[in-house]
Order: structure tokens, then sequence, then C-alpha cells
């Protein structure tokens, strides 16, 4: 099922808080609505979020056209939108990558025209959105390669780093299905994730409609299934990469690769070039998206903790680059030292 499609100067999304038991799609003819569905988790997904933020400033390049204002004070209310639209998530680089690549295209040109600008953003959200299904691609063939000769393998993976959560067939997820097509893979442990149980509603399901093998577990399960010898390796996506190679993904995550280490199991992230912050050497400087209390306290609405309690709910945690094995891109696979291989990853994206 398609999760993002422009489809009749419309954005429709796939409602992700719906899955696995209801499938609900949003029709977004304002970018407000757009903002509303990254920040409330329709679409989720660093990449995923970074396509539908593309589309919305088509949205609201719209809503300014309508104005009866000069041509100046609509560029400028439009660039206000923009910048509300990308506040709403603000650990996934993606969102802020895919706006600020299109605000930089509009300020670059001699546009004298809201309409001119339309037409431009309109088509670089569709370039962006058709560049995130070829580099899935490609990084799962990259991912793949990890695992030559392999047979049986078992992965373990957490949150949801597939076709949900990009334009293509996922990142992490985009590797398994890769090994899966190759008739390795045996066995695929989703961890439930918490706190919006992602695993479990959106990669078991996702996985399970694809007809791949897959186990679910509680978060807590993974020290067992890796002391009883189930998993040979960990692939996770990633919402932020800095020039380190620390990285930020869903809450859970650095634990993972602290138990995989302690198992000498290799854990590998997979993300695309838009993931990596350029600009950010640390994962301790990375903001950490703290969400609502609600998120914890109750189910489907349903309490499931004593009232009135205190509530720790990081959306996000931080992984050392020290515990990643290595790092699959669209470009290929990096490995330490990360520095000089995300360095060079830079120059080749910089060089086109």
């Amino acid at each position: 099922m398609k999760n993002i499609e422009w489809r009749n100067e419309t954005l429709v999304l796939l409602d992700q808080t719906k899955l696995p038991t209801e499938v609900e799609y949003i029709h977004c003819t304002d970018w407000r609505q757009v903002a509303e569905a990254i920040k409330m988790l329709r679409v989720r997904g660093a990449p995923a979020i970074g396509v539908a933020a593309g589309y919305g400033l088509i949205l609201a390049a719209r809503e300014t056209s309508t104005n009866d204002l000069p041509f100046n004070e609509q560029l400028s209310e439009f660039y206000e939108f923009a910048e509300i639209l990308k506040e709403t998530r603000p650990t996934a680089i993606n969102l802020a990558w895919a706006v600020n690549r299109i605000l930089s295209m509009v300020k670059a040109s001699a546009f004298t025209s809201m309409s001119d600008i339309i037409t431009a953003i309109t088509k670089e959200a569709e370039i962006i959105h058709k560049e995130d299904i070829e580099l899935n691609t490609r990084m799962a063939n990259h991912g793949a390669s990890l695992f030559e000769e392999q047979q049986q393998i078992r992965i373990l993976t957490h949150c949801n780093a597939g076709a949900l959560a990009t334009g293509g067939l996922g990142t992490a997820l985009g590797v398994i299905r890769k090994l899966h097509s190759n008739g390795q893979l045996a066995m695929v442990y989703a961890d439930e994730t918490r706190p919006l149980l992602q695993g479990s509603r959106l990669t078991a399901f996702e996985l399970h409609e694809d007809g791949i093998p897959v186990t679910l577990e509680t978060d807590n399960m993974a020290a067992y299934a890796m002391q009883q010898g189930l998993i040979d390796a960990v692939i996770v996506g990633a919402d932020r990469i800095t020039t380190k190679g620390d990285v930020a993904n869903k809450i859970g995550t650095y634990g993972l690769a602290v138990l995989a280490k302690a198992h000498n199991i290799p854990f590998y992230v997979a993300a695309p070039y838009s993931t990596f912050d350029f600009t950010m050497a640390d994962g301790k400087n990375i903001p950490i998206e703290m969400r609502s209390d609600d998120e914890v306290l109750s189910f489907q609405g349903v309490p499931s903790a004593p009232t009135g309690i205190k509530v720790l709910n990081p959306a996000f945690d931080v992984t050392p680059h020290e515990l990643i094995t290595a790092i699959i891109t669209e470009e290929g696979v990096l490995t330490p030292s990360y520095e000089s291989a995300i360095e060079a990853l830079q120059q080749t994206i910089s060089s086109r």
C-alpha cells in the first residue's frame, strides 16, 4: 500500500496511527494538515517525513499565492510557513534537510511570481520522492553485501524502518527484503518498540503482509533472544547521524547496541545521505524530542499506570559510534573510522 502520494494537487497520506487494524488515508489540501500529520506521527520515519514536507511546501506556497499581497510579502509569508513546518519534529534531520533544500532552490532563483515558485517546488518535491525510492534499492543491495554466502540469517530490528517510513523499500527493512528475496533470511525478530509500538503495529504488519517471516518480541526480550543465540545481526534505521558517526534513533536503540556489543553481534545502521547532519559532530548535541505522558500512561485510551505519576518519555536516544559495526548508505557501506568515511561521503554528494 502507498504511504505517500501526490495526487490531484493533494497530498494523500496513509494514517499510520490507525494501523494495523484500520487502513485509512488523510487527504491534505492545507500545509497545516501536513504539519499535524508529521507531529502526530500519522506519517513517520525520517525519510518519509522529508518527502511529505516537500509536498507540504507546495500547499504552503499555494496558500500564499491566494493572498492579495505584493509578491515580496507573499514570499515572506511562505518562508514563515516553511519554518513552522520544519519545527514539527526536531530530531529527524531529514525533515529540515528537505525543507532547506527546497528553500535554497527558491532563494537561489530569480522568481517573480508565486505561480513560478509553485511549479518549481512541485518539481523538486517529486524529485526528492523519486530519489528516496531509488536510493532505498541501492541501500538494500549494499546492505545485503555484508551477508554474502551466509544462509538462514536471523535479524533483529527496532521501530519501523521499512516502506512505511520511506518512499521506497525501506532502509533497515530494505536490506531485510533483499536478503529475503535472495533466499538468505530465516527470521526477523521485531521489537515492539515503546512508546507507540511502531515495531508491532507497523514493522510486524509490514513484514507479515509481504510474507517475510517475523517474530514479535517486547523490547525487554532482546537480551534473552541474544543470550539464546537467536540473533545473528541487528539492523536499525536512523533519524540523524553526526560526522563522528553517532546515531539518533527511536528510544531503545542504544540499549540494543550495548547488548549487541556484549554478545559479539554486529550492529548495523541503514540510512540515506539525507539523514547525515554534516554540521554536527557529537551526538550529545542532537535535540531529543520529548513526547506526551499519555503515550506511556495509557494505551489506545485505556489507562495502564497510576494517575498523577511522573513520566519520562524521550522519543529517541543516541548510540555512540563506537558501538556501531557499519553504516549502510546508498553510496556504500561505511566502516570506522567514521569521521573520514563520512567526510568522503559528503564530498561525493557535494561534487554532484
